[in-house]
């Protein structure tokens, strides 16, 4: 197909959607009008404007309010221009995903990204996953984010914690060791009795823990060791709560 290269007669075929910005000469891809009225149609068509306006802050910054994912289009200088990002950042933490990997060891970034969207944090980099103020912000925001985070945070309790009090499904993620623990168990299934379905096996048959969860939730039951599932005194409480 030969290159439209008048600037109205591409505006009205883009518009009418029967012309894509990679039909255009390189002149009007590099043209701020005839690129948003691709993009605001499908932002994917960024993909094939001028390097120049990959590099337009105020032009990308435009495009990613239409969809932060097109900020893996704009330029390199832009994914590594901390005040550019923050400003992205404060608009979508998933635009971390995006920036340059100097930005995703920035504390300051990753921070902003946490606060903002929590499971960012899987895009951070290793040494912030390990930084208790940092998922502590994340867990707090997405109680998910406790996936992400190192091996060590999982099984710091007071970081666990945070995130089971955000969402018990957390306990999913939550250190083995932890599962393990009866005193962190019974404040998890204090909070809900679904906590029981990912606690150690052994606490699954420990009756006090099964109570308290059965107790907060009838149904949690159903997670206990079958032992317990036949113990009539645990039955009763399950009865009491329906």
């Amino acid at each position: 197909m030969e290159k439209v290269t008048d600037k109205t007669e591409a505006l009205s075929a883009i518009k009418n959607e029967t012309l894509a910005l990679e039909n255009v000469s390189d002149e009007l891809k590099a043209d701020k009008e005839v690129v948003m009225a691709a993009v605001e149609l499908s932002s994917w068509e960024f993909e094939d404007a001028s390097d120049e306006l990959k590099a337009d802050k105020e032009f990308v910054l435009a495009v990613i309010k239409i969809n932060v994912d097109q900020f893996d289009t704009a330029s390199d200088e832009l994914k590594a221009d901390k005040e550019f990002v923050m400003t992205v950042i404060d608009l979508s933490g998933w635009a971390l995903e995006f920036v340059s990997d100097e930005l995703k060891a920035d504390k300051e970034v990753v921070m902003a990204a946490v606060k903002e969207s929590g499971d960012a944090l899987t895009f951070s980099s290793d040494e912030l996953k390990a930084d208790k103020e940092v998922v502590m912000a994340a867990v707090n925001e997405s109680a998910d984010a406790l996936e992400y985070s190192s091996d060590e945070l999982k099984a710091d309790k007071e970081v666990a914690m945070a995130a089971v009090k955000n969402d018990v499904c957390a306990m999913e993620y939550v250190a083995d060791e932890l599962k393990a623990d009866k005193e962190f168990v019974m404040t998890a299934v204090e909070l809900s009795g679904w906590a029981l379905e990912f606690v150690s096996d052994e606490l699954k048959a420990d009756k006090e823990v099964v109570m308290a969860a059965v107790k907060k939730d009838g149904d949690a039951l159903e997670f206990s060791s079958d032992e317990l599932k036949a113990d009539k005194e645990v039955i009763a409480i399950q009865n009491k709560d329906d």
